[in-house]
């Protein structure tokens, strides 16, 4: 009978599951990751412009371009118009955002936890992800008045269903083997809620709060552009609908441009390098060294 040498089959292994690359360049990084986007955007503009060239007498007012589009930026910058739309839209963004995980993470909890909770409100939570967030603006009006109140109510209607579905799928993947395990060591429902079934909900929960603060963003648009008032100062919201009061377009792609890259700014800034994290510290995104 041959005898198996355990410890070359243990350095075999080790061998097969350690990836051995070598980490990018700097320039590799940037040509990955960088240069795609930015000859996307550029394939675009040159696109647009030439269309907007195309364009004579009454058309041309109707399709601004990029330059005209600049142009109106450069316009609003100068006036302190874009900063302070972009900070009073950003802090009530991420105001709400907090609010609304501070909402949406028990909610979730007690939807997964509880058989009688999920049943009774589980579908519920489920069906007002799937409303426009527009349609809470008139009640929050109506309710709570011209004020940031009312702006807070729709980003946290808008946003804490999708927090609470994202735990909700995160502790539904769990295994139920890890919960016991908590119990065999000692963990009573509490502690195994904290230490064992919170962390291994991470993946889905961070899921949830990339949709979540997407759905915050927007509802937060939505309630700008209907909730106007003096007293709650310049907003993105505000100088779209301004834009299109005055019928001007280039106004409006001015702000659709800007709240765009307010969004993706935070995707990529927050939320993509907590996904990364999440994944890496769970061996399914590859180490690099």
């Amino acid at each position: 009978m041959a005898v198996i040498d355990t410890g070359s089959l243990e350095a075999g292994l080790d061998a097969l599951a350690t990836e051995t690359t070598q980490a990018p360049s700097l320039a590799q990084r940037l040509r990955q990751s960088v240069l795609p986007p930015v000859a996307a955007v550029v394939l675009v503009l040159v696109a647009w412009q030439i269309y907007a060239g195309t364009r004579t007498g009454a058309a041309s007012y109707n399709t601004p371009s990029p330059t005209d589009v600049w142009s109106t930026f450069t316009t609003q910058w100068s006036s302190g118009s874009v900063w302070e739309s972009v900070t009073n839209s950003l802090r009530r963004g991420l105001i709400g955002f907090a609010i609304a995980v501070m909402v949406g993470a028990p909610l979730g909890l007690l939807i997964a936890r509880v058989r009688l909770v999920r049943t009774a409100i589980g579908p519920i939570v489920s069906g007002l992800q799937s409303l426009p967030s527009v349609a809470w603006v008139p009640a929050a009006i109506i309710l709570i008045g011209l004020t940031p109140g009312a702006i807070y109510f729709v980003i946290l209607m808008g946003a804490v269903p999708s927090i609470a579905n994202g735990l909700v799928a995160g502790l539904d993947q769990v295994p139920p083997q890890y919960a016991r395990v908590g119990t065999v060591l000692g963990a009573n429902r509490l502690q195994s809620i904290r230490y064992v079934l919170l962390p291994a909900s991470l993946p889905g929960f961070v899921a949830g709060l990339t949709q979540g603060w997407a759905f915050a963003w927007r509802s937060l648009m939505a309630a700008e552009i209907i909730s106007y008032s003096p007293a709650l100062g310049r907003s993105l919201g505000q100088m779209l609908n301004q834009g299109r009061e005055l019928s001007d377009l280039s106004l409006v792609a001015t702000a659709i441009i800007i709240i765009l890259a307010v969004g993706v700014a935070i995707d990529v800034l927050l939320f993509a390098p907590l996904q990364r994290w999440v994944l890496r510290s769970r061996g399914l995104l590859v180490q690099r060294d």
